[in-house]
């Protein structure tokens, strides 16, 4: 935990200092912007050097996504399994295809939205239909995701049930909008039988409203935010870790 915190307060500072520069660029002309020192950018050798080299080769081929004929149908799919067991969260690839087409920004939002609430609806009716077997024990279906899913144990089903009995509509739209696991909120969901109808509206809500946010800001601001992700690739990778080990250090805190 200390390490998570050390790095989230260095990464936080050099953001913040940098954040205002980054901005400005975006109203800037085209032809001032190499003139700028914030701006400049370093060869492919260089970018694919180094302890981050495989990190900048990643980001390069997922924005190459974006004028691919199957980068969509890869979001929507990624969207969909991470709803239901894929441990990645969508916003990655959504982030990469709005950096490489900004004016489809919110096209991209839409397609992760529909995937992501498509996979929890089935996230829902595993929980609902296939948890438990004939004699009312886990299923092996269960046990599975209990072996092999991150963020599956007895104690978080539990505690999801209480969350459920208590908040049910704002648990699914805290878990829809934070690093949590979504794929536990869904099939927990289904567990415990919270209303379908209930779980649908917070699903839908929840996830536009995070995915529509990062789509109206690629929009809006595209080439200030490709310029600031291209300059601090390696701050950003690092805060992701950061957040993801968060989302189930939350899970487990929960258990």
């Amino acid at each position: 935990m200390k390490l998570l915190c050390s790095l989230s307060q260095h990464c936080f500072l050099q953001l913040n200092s940098a954040f205002k520069l980054e901005v400005v660029s975006c109203f800037l002309p085209p032809q001032s912007l190499n003139k700028t020192p914030f701006m400049q950018t370093t060869t492919e050798k260089d970018r694919y050097s180094g302890l981050f080299g495989w990190v900048h080769r990643i980001k390069d081929w997922v924005e190459s996504l974006a004028t691919k004929p199957y980068g969509v149908p890869a979001l929507a799919l990624l969207a969909f399994t991470e709803s239901i067991f894929f441990p990645i969260p969508p916003d990655v690839l959504l982030m990469a295809l709005c950096v490489g087409l900004p004016k489809r920004s919110l096209w991209f939002a839409l397609v992760c939205t529909i995937g992501s609430v498509v996979g929890g609806a089935f996230g829902y009716g595993i929980g609902h239909f296939l948890w438990y077997d004939a004699a009312g024990g886990f299923s092996g279906f269960a046990q599975f995701f209990f072996t092999h899913i991150p963020g599956f144990t007895n104690e978080v089903f539990n505690r999801a049930g209480e969350l459920y009995r208590q908040y049910d509509f704002w648990a699914v739209m805290v878990a829809g909008l934070t690093p949590v696991p979504y794929k536990v909120a869904t099939i927990t969901a289904g567990v415990f039988e919270l209303n379908f109808v209930v779980f649908m509206l917070a699903s839908v809500a929840s996830r536009a409203l995070r995915f529509f946010l990062i789509g109206a800001l690629f929009y809006f601001f595209g080439r200030a935010i490709k310029a600031f992700i291209d300059k601090y690739l390696e701050i950003l990778s690092v805060l992701f870790v950061v957040l993801l080990v968060g989302g189930f250090l939350v899970i487990r805190w929960l258990s």
